[in-house]
């Protein structure tokens, strides 16, 4: 009984970790397009640096056919894009100022991350 505690925690620990702490590597924006993969419950590349005043266009292209992965949100620019299953949709954002801007599915399940500096 006991083993199956410990194994019902560490499974929760792994839970906590993938969904509110981990932070993948940082990606370079630097023709001032990205393609983002949308599958298996990430954004791949998850964080973008770009220049502070400059344009930016995220393709993003999803390959999981989750509901949840069916929309992008950009609630601090009050962008909500649906994302079509396996063909790519292209976000286009004005010249931004410095500062962390995130991006997450209408569930915030998926969750990524502007950095602007």
């Amino acid at each position: 009984m006991m083993i199956i505690n410990l194994l019902g925690l560490l499974l929760i620990a792994l839970i906590v970790w993938w969904f509110w702490i981990y932070q993948g590597p940082t990606t370079q924006l630097d023709s001032g397009q990205i393609t983002i993969n949308v599958k298996d419950g990430v954004y791949d590349p998850a964080h973008i640096r770009v220049q502070a005043g400059e344009s930016a266009q995220l393709r993003f292209v999803r390959r999981d056919p989750s509901p949840c992965a069916s929309v992008v949100v950009f609630k601090d620019f009050d962008i909500s894009e649906e994302l079509p299953l396996n063909q790519p949709k292209v976000v286009s954002l004005q010249p931004m100022q410095p500062g962390h801007y995130p991006f997450t599915c209408q569930m915030q399940m998926y969750r990524g991350e502007l950095i602007v500096e």
